[in-house]
């Protein structure tokens, strides 16, 4: 699947540096998650497997925070993590601190490890193990 013109647009829309950061994501993401749908969803970039969001990006006031929902279930070091739930996230002010190796071990992590979010709310706010 290639990527959606939103994101392209939200890419452009960046810095010259996050921009660079923003569009390197999107190419590794798309890579290594055939077939994942891809959208803007609360005004960020995120891929979705089966409709439950895995991985996503947002600018941040000093960097981009490269965010996976399940990711600290991955036991993956460079992943710190984010929130109440399951989320893991690393943080990018330079294109050149991407670990192209890190970051497609944590994507196929991200596609066997899922937590299910698309349905959290109707679960009143608990995940369950999808994979």
């Amino acid at each position: 699947m290639s990527i959606h013109k939103d994101i392209q647009d939200y890419n452009a829309a960046q810095s010259p540096a996050e921009q660079r950061i923003c569009d390197a994501l999107a190419k590794a993401i798309d890579r290594h998650l055939p077939g994942a749908e891809n959208k803007i969803w609360h005004r960020h970039p995120v891929w979705f497997l089966d409709g439950n969001p895995i991985v996503g990006y947002s600018k941040l006031k000093d960097c981009i925070r490269l965010l996976f929902w399940s990711g600290q279930s991955f036991d993956e070091p460079g992943l710190a993590p984010e929130g109440s739930f399951k989320a893991a996230e690393a943080r990018y002010t330079s294109e050149k601190e991407i670990s192209a190796k890190d970051l497609k071990r944590w994507l196929k992590k991200s596609a066997a490890i899922q937590w299910d979010y698309k349905n959290i709310v109707k679960r009143k706010g608990k995940l369950v193990r999808l994979k």
